[in-house]
């Protein structure tokens, strides 16, 4: 980690010690240039900010931060069931309760991104549209609803 120090020199120019002997001397500057750096870095920032959040948006749109995140742990969860395995060595009941736990909230998790409205749903509906499936997506879609039933 980089450690910034600033000192006044007795010129009034400013020393700039970033870290391990990294001596920068610059002559000061009016407030109007530090403020159009400070401008240009924070519309970089924004831009750069604006391109992350579109990037997790597109992800989202597939799987949920909440699901995926969830799927993470349960694989973790699995992978130190098979650690005990491994060794030959009995998984504690503790990691297979856990694991119960997880085969319960994933099934939950799995139904409701399902619903009629959940993600999962408004993804099966678009494949549902594409001719070169090789499985069929449409059985799993839930019929219109007739007359607002």
């Amino acid at each position: 980690m980089a450690l910034l120090v600033v000192l006044v020199q007795q010129d009034e120019s400013k020393s700039f010690n970033v870290g391990k002997g990294n001596e920068v001397t610059t002559p000061d500057h009016s407030a109007e240039v530090y403020l159009k750096r400070i401008d240009a870095n924070m519309k970089l920032v924004r831009e750069m900010l604006t391109t992350v959040v579109t990037y997790m948006r597109d992800a989202e749109s597939e799987v949920s931060e909440k699901m995926r995140r969830f799927i993470m742990y349960m694989h973790d969860v699995h992978d130190i069931a098979h650690l005990y395995e491994e060794r030959g060595l009995p998984v504690p009941r503790h990691v297979m309760a856990e694991l119960e736990r997880c085969d319960d909230r994933y099934r939950q998790l799995l139904e409701e991104a399902h619903l009629d409205g959940g993600v999962f749903e408004k993804v099966r509906r678009g494949m549902a549209e594409d001719p070169s499936n090789r499985w069929d997506h449409t059985r799993q879609l839930t019929k219109p609803k007739e007359n607002g039933t």
